[in-house]
């Protein structure tokens, strides 16, 4: 540079041309390239400060331009004064003068002492943020500024372009002091923490060691333990030997929890955790300690539709169906009859240690409605109660706490009468107990044996022996039904047809036949054509004995006398 230097002023000496003195600027400024080709660090003075830039004094012919944002704080403050030391790098020329960057000189030191601190034998782990690329590789810059540089082999990454902006950890594979330069490697930390991660998978399944992990994340379906580096999901049916529970009700994210290795599925790199694992299994003698038909007292830990699940201790549920809640067969909602964190006494039903399952029954322990209903009602009995279930059949009607069927045969006189087309849910109606079923626990129920009867109203206006017609209505294999009159129907069997053929009849038919008996009680009537034609056999016999003048209608007459 001297030699430069000395030739600039000799040529002004002796009175150069401008484009010579262009010529020297030109050599002048390709000795400062070569000299700052290595960026080295250079320590400078600040001489001069305005609102853009800063001139450093670099030991150069002209004063180095510095850019006051990197001497700016993030308040727009200047951290330095005229006068003041500061260490710069030349990066380059602009307008013959040097180019200088102080952050980039900040950067170099710190890795200038990396490297000076950096032992060959570590196994060192980075991490930081990819800033920049260029056509090798890229640009990772760490927390203390610290750049590093990831070749694009070592990247690891399916979509390179995409990389920049990521943070990511590498492995220190090579520091290069001449260029002052540190090459890390993210293929190789991943390819290392997978070898670790196989092998401690490998030693928790063969030892069933218990370790201690840390909660990073509770889901709906479980939790992700980190256990050494190596994340395993602990899935909620793994965390208590009462079953699947919320694991967010239990822990917290960063807690500390004890777990064991279960399986690792190498397809997935799924490795599954167990807590419950750690501890010791409450089923094993539970049948020694508890029999069927113990009466406990449980809380009551979840509610479902469909029934209830209580925890009986010793990280032990048992599960009340909604069946056992109640003696009411209309339950809608465990809900209605129970609240979650409420002490109840239950009874043991059912104990299952191979399949873990233990049922209990609350309604056991309450009086059965049917036993009351036997202490305060008996047949024959009428009662007031609520229409509950329509059916095609007939309808439930509940009485106190339990329920009889009201048949549609038993519903009205009138055959055609049905209870779907009389009532509708939760109308009170007015019944006759004319069964009770002990063994069953079924209660038959009537709405028409409180209304009057028809055929006791019929043997009212006829008798036994009188001649009547009546219109055949049905016909079954052991006779024919005829009716007499609206709701009054009367059996003629086929013993009792007589002359009349059963295959020639048919309903609609019109009959002629002489009532047998009534029985008004069981709502029977019984008719016989066979003792009308004796009746009016005996009448001719009459009539041949006697005057001429006396008609069959006189004869049939006398006989019903």
């Amino acid at each position: 540079m001297a030699e430069v230097n000395d030739k600039v002023q000799a040529n002004r000496e002796v009175g150069e041309s401008e484009e010579n003195l262009e010529d020297f600027a030109t050599m002048l400024e390709e000795s400062f390239k070569k000299e700052s080709s290595g960026e080295n660090i250079v320590d400078g003075v600040i001489v001069d400060i305005n609102e853009n830039i800063a001139l450093v004094d670099v030991g150069k012919k002209s004063e180095g331009v510095l850019n006051i944002s990197e001497i700016t704080d993030f308040d727009g403050n200047v951290q330095y004064k005229v006068g003041d030391p500061i260490k710069v790098i030349i990066t380059g020329f602009r307008n013959e003068r040097p180019s200088v960057s102080h952050r980039k000189a900040l950067k170099k030191e710190k890795v200038k002492d990396f490297i000076k601190n950096y032992s060959e034998d570590s196994d060192l782990i980075i991490e930081g943020k990819v800033v920049g690329k260029n056509r090798g590789g890229f640009i990772v810059d760490n927390e203390q500024s610290i750049e590093f540089f990831l070749p694009r082999s070592q990247a690891a990454y399916r979509d390179a372009n995409a990389l920049v902006g990521k943070n990511i950890k590498a492995k220190v594979i090579k520091v290069d002091k001449d260029t002052e330069s540190i090459i890390i490697s993210r293929k190789k930390y991943l390819d290392d923490e997978r070898k670790k991660k196989k092998e401690l998978i490998d030693n928790l399944l063969e030892t069933n060691e218990i370790v201690e992990g840390v909660i990073k994340k509770i889901t709906t379906y479980g939790m992700f333990v980190d256990i050494g580096g190596v994340d395993g999901l602990v899935h909620y049916s793994e965390i208590s030997y009462k079953g699947p529970v919320n694991p967010a009700s239990l822990y917290k994210e960063g807690e500390s929890v004890a777990v064991k290795a279960i399986k690792y599925d190498k397809e997935k790199r799924h490795l599954s955790l167990s807590i419950k694992a750690v501890q010791s299994d409450p089923w094993e003698g539970i049948d020694e300690q508890l029999e069927v038909g113990d009466v406990i007292k449980v809380i009551v830990s979840n509610i479902e539709p469909y029934g209830v699940f209580v925890d009986i201790g010793n990280d032990i549920e048992g599960f009340l169906h909604i069946s056992e809640i109640s003696w009411d067969k209309n339950i809608k909602n465990p809900k209605e009859y129970i609240q979650i964190g409420e002490e109840i006494d239950v009874e043991v039903i059912e104990i299952d240690p191979n399949s873990r399952r233990l049922r209990v029954s609350l309604k056991n322990l309450k009086t059965k409605p049917f036993e009351e209903f036997l202490q305060n009602y008996k047949t024959g009995d009428v009662v007031k109660g609520i229409i509950t279930t329509i059916t095609n059949f007939g309808a439930f009607v509940k009485i106190d706490a339990v329920e009889g069927l009201l048949h549609n045969e038993d519903t009205s006189w009138n055959r055609n009468d049905k209870c779907k087309d009389l009532y509708t849910v939760g109308d009170e109606v007015e019944v006759k107990i004319t069964k009770i079923d002990r063994d069953n626990e079924k209660i038959s129920l009537s709405v028409k044996e409180l209304l009057e009867n028809p055929v006791q109203k019929y043997a009212k206006n006829h008798k036994v022996g009188e001649i009547i017609e009546g219109t055949i209505r049905d016909m079954k294999d052991f006779g024919v039904f005829v009716e007499l009159e609206d709701n009054v129907d009367a059996l003629i069997r086929k013993e009792d047809l007589g002359d009349i053929s059963y295959d020639d009849l048919k309903n609609g038919d019109k009959i002629e036949s002489v009532i047998d008996f009534i029985d008004g009680r069981k709502n029977r009537i019984r008719l016989s054509v066979r003792k009308l034609s004796k009746m009016k056999e005996k009448a001719m016999l009459n009539e041949i004995n006697k005057d001429d003048k006396m008609t069959l209608g006189d004869i049939i007459q006398d006989q019903l006398k």
